[in-house]
């Protein structure tokens, strides 16, 4: 059978693509998903369906990929977490539903992308979402995805003094922070309902399921996309150990900011060199394949609660977090700050999966942190092919902290959310702080090895495909999301991002992609 659409990865764009796709009853639509697929709710494994476990990114889950990559030349590679499994990372994520600021996508206008301004995205957040609490023209009321604040608990005592000291400080409280002021302190957005996460997978694409037209496949491995000259064609995938050809009048990539470059490199398109030392035919040069690789990163100070501060809380209780800008920034609301505990009595942690926490002789369950993140880093790293073998995983570098403007802003910035520690907010939380020591914090080169030897990550991979004119020689897509150089092809999901949004998350930018997408993928 020859479907009109494949949509290879089932993550959040790509549940989103094929669900809307789905929509026109004379469009026949096949997503592909690597990672298993669970169509029926009372089947889905717990850490898939509740919020409270991370579990799902521990290297010994069956639902991410367990990557290795380079954080920093200190640390060296570390476990990667991407999703694999229906739903994609929205299946195994931390349930943050913060956007883009409308300064990012007004950024991404200007750098030759003008339907990605502000004005344009804004109506695809609102189509993909259902905001449970604010209903005003910059949020959706009837899309799939639930969107809440958790406020209705107590708040937590490390919430309370950050949100106090934020306010000393001289910062201005916000109450939507998904507005068109977001700057200052308010309360992160979350996508939690009932305890369950709602991963696009169970939003958009379950209430699809019966149509006749959708057909989705999981544990099916894409290899290759297939072209006849420069056109799609279809894909090569692997399936119960064996290979298939599937042919298509149009293919989507939606693997993710990793496995995108590489199966388009795998493909013929990419940089020269890296195919020809491979042996991959060429189909297309396309230098910036794998290249501009943007993920947001966070250093952590640690702390001792007092004895008689509770750290367990209501699932329903605040989270804050503060957008700044740093000192001599030329970008707005480049910084954000928050406070969470290091062990959660009420999530089934992985310890290290993703940051390294130092609590030093303190028990981690009476430890909290203050982080800062950077949310648009002038440093980018790079995904490069390994081999020839789709089996292979890519080889990729964050390169974080290697820009010197990237080092000041977060050594600046820790040293801010420490000062808030030392605030007269604090004083009835904090016994004393654990991490980073006052002589570390004293010399600068100290303090950024430091900052190297303990800087974690996220799972915002982005950029690694990236949208731009035809002036930029390393864009890969047009901003309709075409491969350039071919026919038939689009990428679909947070790879095209030209630039990371500053917000510290990605989840609902991914989501908005894949509702933008669809009319360009209809249309042909």
């Amino acid at each position: 059978m020859k479907y009109d659409v494949i949509v290879v990865g089932g993550g959040a764009a790509g549940s989103i693509l094929a669900s809307r796709l789905a929509e026109d009853e004379n469009t026949s639509v096949l997503l592909l998903e690597a990672g298993k697929d669970y169509p029926d709710m009372d089947n889905l494994p717990d850490e898939i369906k509740f919020g409270h476990t991370r579990y799902a990114e521990s290297p010994d889950s069956e639902h991410n990929w367990a990557l290795r990559g380079t954080i920093t030349e200190e640390q060296g590679e570390i476990h990667v977490a991407q999703g694999k499994v229906i739903g994609g990372g929205s299946s195994i994520n931390g349930q943050a539903m913060q956007r883009g600021l409308p300064e990012d996508f007004d950024a991404w206008s200007a750098m030759g992308n003008d339907e990605w301004s502000y004005d344009k995205v804004l109506p695809f957040y609102r189509k993909m979402e259902r905001d449970l609490d604010i209903q005003d023209d910059f949020h959706g009321t009837e899309g799939p995805m639930p969107v809440r604040r958790r406020q209705s608990g107590a708040w937590p005592p490390i919430q309370q003094a950050f949100h106090a000291a934020c306010l000393q400080a001289g910062f201005t409280p916000t109450e939507d922070t998904n507005g068109a002021n977001p700057a200052g302190v308010g309360v992160s957005p979350t996508n939690n309902l009932g305890g369950v996460r709602m991963s696009a997978a169970i939003t958009h694409l379950n209430p699809m399921r019966h149509r006749l037209n959708l057909t989705v496949r999981g544990e099916v491995f894409v290899q290759k996309v297939l072209f006849e000259g420069s056109r799609a064609v279809g894909v090569e995938a692997k399936s119960g150990g064996e290979v298939f050809t599937l042919e298509a009048d149009r293919v989507v990539l939606s693997a993710g900011a990793i496995r995108s470059p590489q199966l388009l490199m795998l493909s013929g398109i990419g940089p020269k060199e890296q195919l020809e030392q491979f042996g991959i035919p060429l189909v297309s040069e396309l230098p910036g394949v794998g290249s501009n690789l943007w993920n947001h990163l966070s250093v952590h100070a640690s702390f001792k609660v007092k004895d008689d501060v509770t750290l367990a809380s209501d699932t329903d209780a605040p989270h804050f977090g503060l957008h700044y800008t740093s000192d001599g920034s030329q970008e707005p609301n480049d910084m954000l700050l928050r406070t969470s505990t290091v062990v959660d009595e009420r999530e089934e942690r992985v310890a290290g999966v993703r940051t390294r926490y130092r609590t030093g002789d303190v028990p981690p369950e009476r430890a909290a942190r203050i982080s800062c993140t950077l949310g648009l880093p002038e440093g980018s790293g790079y995904v490069r092919l390994a081999s020839a073998d789709p089996g292979d995983q890519p080889t990729f570098n964050y390169r974080y902290l290697q820009h010197p403007d990237d080092i000041r802003r977060v050594r600046e910035g820790l040293r801010f959310g420490i000062s808030l520690l030392e605030s007269e907010a604090y004083k009835d939380v904090i016994d004393f702080r654990i991490n980073p020591t006052d002589e570390i914090l004293a010399d600068d080169d100290a303090f950024d090895l430091w900052l190297r030897q303990t800087v974690g990550t996220a799972r915002h991979v982005s950029g690694t495909c990236k949208m731009g004119p035809d002036s930029d020689p390393m864009a890969v897509v047009d901003q309709y999301c075409r491969v350039k150089g071919v026919q038939g092809l689009w990428v679909a999901d947070a790879s095209v991002a030209p630039r990371i949004p500053r917000s510290g998350g990605l989840h609902p930018t991914a989501l908005m992609i894949g509702e933008r997408v669809v009319d360009w993928v209809a249309a042909g």
